[in-house]
């Protein structure tokens, strides 16, 4: 039970240090994979928002410098609309008489030459200094109308000039109304009197072709529509927006509406007159290549980051291999430096008690011969072939004593690296005869099969038999934790021209799937006793003899080495 305590100890040891080792890696990889990212992407990020903020307010400064453009231009466009009819008729007053206009016949001339030349003229009217029209050219019965109660008649009389908002009136119909006053001969007072279609004040704004929701129109210093709205309002009806606050400039004004939208705000008050020009840029619509550039760097940066994290997760990924595999050589190194001093020392602790075995064993031989021919000159010796018999056993025992220690010095004969010529036929017998006392102990049957003309190989004799050795010496301890008959295989074949295969194969317990990606990793080991030193041995030294060694193993039907090595050494 105290066996069993410690295994499981020294098991639990090595899974928690195999544990703590994979944790190390994995934290070095993350945290070289994190600055590396953070190192990469900052700037990137940095960068983008950047570009974002800049994009975004030169867009938007762009679209406020045009709607200040549209707002200057179309403000200068209109006072030049109402200025030249209003020149219009203050020229009429200036070349025509007060006789002339007040005689509705030659007023008529006037009112279709004014028509043809500007337009949008609905009639025309004389206005008296006591405020009745004495004349009036159009299509409605309004001659002999009194005006005299009108405060716009007073404006205009006062001012000398009136502009009105749009209205219905008598004519039942959107227009709106411009006024001068003039003085005649004989100092006679009166008004001429003109009506203009609203639609030609329309015309002056649409040439701006705004796209809805974005919009230009004109409203009265009341918030009334003098011009339709598609979003604030049809003509006449008072508009759903702020009356701006009187500027003698055009002004523009980033605000938001009541629904929260983000809007661009141009607005000019028309000189002379009681319009207020209003353009409407909706920034989001106006902004359109702006979201568009805004998904282009959003994509830019997402695919940029997935990128840089995909090439540094396999950067670091790849470096920190490298460093556990090094890590490992390195180990690999300094156990195989151990493992060679302990087997240098096993080497010489077997030559020198070899030279001491053989030296009584030498007087046990002579001592015995001397015996043996004594016998057999003795004819008349009692128990004569009994005797005899006892000494030969002698001998034999005593040339068994003489191959293996033989064989222990030729072990320490080969610890010391020397590259020759080997026969592994030879070899591998040498492997068999030192292992099959062991094996016969354990019920193993040891089995050697070999290929006719293998040529001999060139490599190290003493290491090739440690890594048979290694492997064999697995085999047998395997095999003993079963309680079948067991077999361990040891085939020889050629492969290809210029290699030798060595198959090590047993009918074991095999190993399984989990353990066998592991069992070449120094202190692996899935026995309760053993350092986990043998096997990773074994492949640092084919790998340094120029082979390769690979393992095949079935859970429940055994486990197969198999060593691969150059014919003519190491490449």
């Amino acid at each position: 039970m105290a066996g069993g305590s410690g295994a499981k100890y020294i098991m639990g040891a090595q899974d928690s240090r195999q544990s703590e080792q994979k944790s190390r890696y994995r934290k070095l990889w993350f945290w070289v994979m994190a600055v590396t990212v953070l190192v990469a992407v900052t700037p990137l990020v940095i960068l983008t928002f950047v570009n974002y903020f800049q994009y975004q307010r030169a867009l938007k400064h762009e679209v406020s410098n045009r709607v200040n453009r549209m707002t200057s231009l179309t403000k200068r466009s209109i006072e030049f609309f109402l200025e030249e009819r209003r020149s219009a008729l203050i020229f009429i007053t200036k070349e025509r008489t007060y006789d002339e206009l007040s005689d509705p016949q030659k007023l008529g001339v006037v009112y279709h030459n004014l028509k043809e030349i500007l337009g949008g003229i609905v009639d025309l009217g004389f206005i008296d200094a006591e405020g009745k029209q004495l004349a009036y050219i159009g299509p409605y019965d309004l001659e002999g109308k009194d005006y005299s109660e009108q405060d716009w008649f007073h404006e205009v009389k006062l001012r000398g000039h009136y502009v009105s908002d749009v209205f219905m009136g008598y004519r039942d119909f959107p227009h709106f109304v411009i006024a001068v006053s003039a003085v005649g001969k004989g100092g006679k007072t009166y008004v001429l009197r003109c009506t203009i279609d609203s639609n030609t004040l329309e015309q002056q704004i649409m040439s701006l072709n705004l796209e809805p929701p974005s919009e230009v129109f004109i409203i009265n210093r009341n918030g009334t529509l003098q011009t339709p709205s598609v979003s604030y309002g049809k003509l006449l009806e008072k508009a759903e927006i702020e009356v701006p606050s009187y500027s003698d400039t055009w002004e523009v004004t980033d605000t938001y509406d009541e629904k929260g939208h983000h809007l661009i705000k141009g607005y000019a008050y028309i000189d002379q007159s009681p319009f207020i020009l209003l353009i409407i840029k909706h920034l989001p619509s106006s902004m359109e290549s702006w979201f568009a550039l805004r998904k282009s760097l959003w994509a830019i940066l997402i695919v940029s980051t997935v990128v840089i994290v995909l090439i540094t997760m396999g950067s670091s990924y790849y470096m920190v291999s490298r460093i556990r595999v090094a890590d490992r050589q390195r180990a690999q190194v300094l156990h195989n430096v151990e493992y060679t001093n302990k087997m240098a020392s096993i080497g010489r602790l077997s030559a020198g008690v070899a030279h001491e075995i053989n030296n009584p064993l030498a007087i046990i031989n002579e001592k015995a011969g001397m015996m043996k021919d004594l016998l057999s000159l003795s004819d008349d010796f009692p128990k004569k072939q009994k005797s005899m018999d006892l000494v030969n056993s002698i001998l034999a025992s005593v040339e068994r004593c003489v191959r293996i220690t033989q064989r222990l010095l030729g072990f320490a004969k080969h610890i010391d690296v020397r590259v020759e010529k080997i026969d592994l036929d030879q070899l591998v017998n040498e492997v068999i005869n030192f292992l099959e006392h062991e094996a016969r102990y354990k019920n193993i049957e040891l089995q050697m099969e070999m290929e006719d003309n293998l040529p001999a190989v060139t490599s190290d004799r003493g290491q090739l038999q440690q890594v048979l050795l290694n492997i064999v010496n697995n085999s047998l301890n395997a095999l003993a934790e079963t309680d079948k008959e067991g077999t361990v295989k040891i085939s020889i074949r050629s492969k290809g021209k210029d290699k030798v295969a060595i198959t090590i194969t047993d009918n074991g317990p095999g190993i399984a799937p989990e353990h066998l990606k592991h069992i070449f990793e120094p202190f692996y080991t899935t026995r309760n006793q053993g350092t986990g030193l043998g096997l990773s041995i074994t492949y640092g030294i084919v790998n340094k003899l120029g082979g390769d060694i690979d393992v095949d193993s079935t859970p429940g039907k055994g486990t197969s080495f198999t060593v691969t090595l150059p014919i003519g050494g190491t490449a």
